[in-house]
């Protein structure tokens, strides 16, 4: 029987409700086989931060740890030991503390860990210096990454040493340190059918918020009145965060990259671009729409937009598993380059103005990137060899063409200037072709502009609570 809130029998909302316990099971034994019985591998997860004084940041936890495990406490540190004779998976974790909880919330504890996540074995995380050097005793090479936590790093330096000058028994240190990350990322880069699933939920709730942010523009209002309709969004459908900080930027803002201030007042002759996306049970959603305030482009705006637009559905209709990645690129910054010669943007012959990088100007990053757990995942882009990565079913990425005119640019035609267009979709790379997560958001020029401005106008905040 319960008897209040400190009850051994722990259990919450957590991400083992999004996906069957067997699933986390089956990642961990893919990844004991590819390290294999001889290896033992070491995960931590991600550190406290601290945002002012004694309050910290919203915890996040690390993405390899969700993976392997859906643990999502701090202070948290897995092994994986194949072979071990008392059980391979091994967890240290917070302990239950009657006191601590009542301020910060319930714990699983060691027994929570073993019950509720399946460990074979768990420990207090206060007992890791006592526990771990026998778990890591005699083991030919530990897998863990050094530089995400130092004062870990250090533990991890001092036990590897004690184990070396043993009193009175042989070494028995790993012979070697391999970085986790190569074999685990790259199981992380292709997803399962469960993870596939929550990334469609996930841009569901994603292209939903977007179309609200459409609604509810109208010149006047402020870039974080579309920012809160965006997140209120997020937040009522289960969305644990924000995948990243959202991207809010209307006019001149939209030309800076990675613009989240979202603190000023949209004009009426101003383009809006929003990049925004949840985070559903760690795993992100992103989707980039640009459009009207006025709820019309005009003819400059339309113009590269629809330039934009064109670029964009020509790689997605481009992509095939097998297909390189920097074959994306090469075609995105081609198709690109005859838009900006079209726009009058660049002048010269194509073939030069891509050897110069010219393009740069207009179009600076790249077509897109892995997502997953992280909005920028894991995942190389090139093999070891050099080439390009090829695309492979499950995977999901982004493609994400823009062009973007400063008002600086005085070079620029003047109703271009202070115009930024992004166009994004996340793709999951399908066996036969590809499936696009966010098809559901609109695009098109007839969409976007039947959309803007189409829902009552927020309360203005005297309007709240009446007169004074």
């Amino acid at each position: 029987m319960s008897t209040g809130l400190f009850d051994t029998d722990f259990q919450t909302d957590t991400l083992m409700d999004a996906f069957d316990a067997d699933d986390f099971e089956a990642r961990r034994q893919t990844l004991m086989e590819k390290i294999g019985r001889g290896s033992a591998l070491v995960v931590t997860a991600n550190p406290v931060q601290t945002r002012s004084n004694d309050t910290h940041f919203p915890y996040r936890p690390a993405s390899d740890l969700l993976y392997l495990t859906g643990f999502e406490e701090p202070e948290t540190v897995l092994v994986l030991a194949p072979g071990r004779e008392d059980g391979a998976y091994v967890m240290f974790v917070q302990p239950r503390d009657e006191e601590a909880e009542r301020w910060s919330g319930r714990r699983p504890g060691p027994e929570g860990a073993e019950q509720q996540y399946g460990a074979d074995e768990a420990f207090s995380i206060e007992a890791i210096d006592e526990e771990l050097p026998d778990i890591l005793a005699e083991r030919e090479t530990l897998y863990y990454t050094f530089g995400r936590d130092e004062s870990f790093d250090e533990r991890i330096i001092d036990l590897l040493n004690a184990l070396r000058h043993r009193r009175n028994k042989p070494p028995a240190a790993p012979n070697s340190v391999d970085d986790a990350r190569d074999i685990l990322h790259d199981m992380r880069f292709q997803k399962r059918p469960e993870e596939r699933d929550l990334m469609r939920r996930a841009n569901q709730i994603t292209s939903e918020a977007h179309v609200l942010a459409m609604r509810h523009c109208r010149p006047g209002i402020q870039e974080y009145e579309l920012q809160s309709i965006l997140e209120f969004h997020f937040q009522r459908c289960g969305a644990n965060f924000t995948a990243y900080p959202s991207i809010v930027g209307s006019g001149d803002n939209a030309t800076c990259l990675h613009y989240t201030d979202n603190d000023d007042r949209i004009d009426e002759d101003d383009v809006v671009l929003v990049d925004a996306g949840c985070e559903l049970d760690y795993y992100a959603g992103d989707i980039t729409r640009t459009f009207p305030a006025s709820g019309s482009f005009t003819s400059a705006q339309r113009d590269v937009y629809q330039a934009v637009l064109d670029v964009q559905e020509r790689i997605i209709e481009s992509i095939e598993p097998g297909r390189p990645f920097e074959a994306l690129q090469e075609q995105t910054v081609e198709l690109i380059v005859e838009r900006l010669l079209d726009l009058e943007l660049l002048d010269g012959e194509a073939d030069a103005l891509i050897e110069d990088d010219a393009y740069k100007t207009y179009f600076p990053h790249k077509v897109g990137h892995w997502l997953g757990l992280d909005v920028h995942d894991v995942g190389p882009y090139y093999t070891e060899d050099g080439a390009s990565r090829p695309l492979e079913p499950g995977a999901v990425l982004t493609i994400e063409p823009g062009i973007y005119i400063p008002e600086s640019d005085e070079d620029a035609p003047s109703d271009m200037q202070g115009l930024g267009v992004r166009i994004e979709d996340d793709i999951l790379i399908a066996p036969d072709g590809y499936e696009n997560l966010s098809s559901r958001c609109p695009k098109s020029v007839d969409a976007i502009e039947s959309l803007v401005g189409t829902s009552a106008p927020l309360l203005e905040t005297d309007d709240i609570l009446g007169p004074q």
